[in-house]
């Protein structure tokens, strides 16, 4: 299960009541530094934006592919390891607003995870140290450290044991 607050709504569904959980111009600012970033081929310069502007926590030698869509409302709330990859077009989320309540949930990335291309990680999930998403993956859920997972939804297709195993059998194939 992911780990998220859940703020109900009264009025309207809770995208209408969006500037009564963020302020407008902070809404603004993240939209245009994130835009940057996202157009961005320096890796230092967008880590950089993303560390001064937004008040995400991102790791050392960590590389944030092209096209990667941070979260606009509530930056803050990701953390992304030390050497870690997140491949193209991947959208990481902090929030949800539904129709009677929204949701806010830290997304950590641990040390050394590679996030393959136009995946979608969702609020509230942690995905452990040396983890591997396949591309198009939906992480609706936490990855334990050193898995190999993909699929939507997402599933577990390699334990860190199974891939030590694999790795063990490719080596005295060879």
């Amino acid at each position: 299960m992911r780990k998220t607050e859940r703020y109900p709504v009264k009025e309207a569904n809770s995208l209408w009541q969006i500037y009564k959980t963020v302020p407008f111009m902070k809404v603004v600012k993240n939209f245009v530094v994130i835009q940057i970033a996202r157009y961005t081929p320096i890796i230092s310069l967008k880590n950089w934006l993303y560390r001064t502007f937004l008040r995400m926590k991102v790791g050392d030698q960590t590389a944030v592919a092209l096209m990667v869509m941070m979260d606009i409302m509530f930056p803050e709330k990701i953390t992304i390891g030390r050497n870690s990859i997140i491949g193209y077009n991947t959208t990481i989320l902090a929030h949800e607003y539904l129709i009677k309540e929204y949701r806010l949930g830290d997304v950590v990335i641990g040390d050394e995870v590679m996030v393959g291309a136009n995946s979608t990680i969702l609020p509230g999930v942690t995905i452990g140290d040396g983890a591997i998403v396949s591309a198009g993956t939906l992480v609706h859920k936490d990855v334990p450290p050193g898995a190999f997972v993909g699929g939507n939804p997402m599933r577990i297709i390699y334990t860190k044991e199974e891939m030590e195993q694999r790795e063990k059998q490719q080596l005295h194939s060879v």
